[in-house]
């Protein structure tokens, strides 16, 4: 026997019925309010398509949680309404706040600044050798596939070396449920003159009854 051959372990064979019967016992059932958790070749397309990394400069190891040399770039849509992009600022000093992170930036991916650029840019000369942009979006459209994507390859020509990832935007998170059940709570308390106008409301006059 060869040393090489010494170190692959025999062939573990199983007998189908052992495993069916296993099956049978599981409690285990698929949550059916998502599709892909039906198919599982589906469910692994939608995890490595819910993920976009690229390296910029070559592989370097980074834990999987966010360090001193992580920046972090919360990216909305923009809007032409400066009340709405003043908005993600807010936002992101309530992020660096709770997580305790030391670089986060904000971004609009169009028609406000700062951009994309901006915010890279940013990142880097706060000593970021990483950078994770984070689209403040709810659904994966075509912003998410393509715009934010080319955004982001194009602010990272100008730094070489700099990796960066382009996380999952918000998507079917558990925890949305409560935020939008929060909104519909908070603004039945306004229109019955219970509480006041929230932040995303204040001064428009929209949250009333029609």
């Amino acid at each position: 026997m060869s040393i090489e051959s010494s170190f692959i372990p025999q062939t573990l064979t199983l007998k189908s019925s052992s495993v069916i019967e296993t099956a049978r016992k599981s409690s285990w059932a698929p949550l059916k309010f998502s599709k892909y958790q039906t198919d599982p070749s589906r469910s692994r397309n939608f995890a490595a398509r819910s993920s976009l990394s690229v390296e910029n400069g070559g592989f370097k190891q980074f834990p999987n949680r966010v360090g001193e040399k992580d920046g972090v770039i919360i990216v909305d849509h923009g809007s032409r309404r400066r009340e709405s992009n003043l908005m993600i600022n807010e936002f992101v000093a309530m992020f660096r706040e709770k997580t305790g992170y030391p670089i986060v930036e904000p971004a609009h991916m169009e028609l406000a600044e700062p951009s994309i650029s901006d915010a890279f840019r940013l990142c880097v000369q706060r000593g970021a050798g990483r950078v994770i942009v984070s689209p403040f979006f709810l659904f994966p459209g075509r912003h998410w596939h393509q715009d934010i994507p080319l955004l982001t390859a194009d602010a990272a020509k100008e730094h070489p070396g700099v990796s960066y990832i382009i996380t999952a935007p918000l998507g079917l998170h558990e925890l949305l449920v409560d935020v939008v059940n929060d909104r519909i709570k908070h603004c039945l308390s306004h229109v019955s003159g219970d509480a006041d106008e929230c932040a995303a409301c204040a001064g428009t006059s929209k949250c009333k009854l029609y």
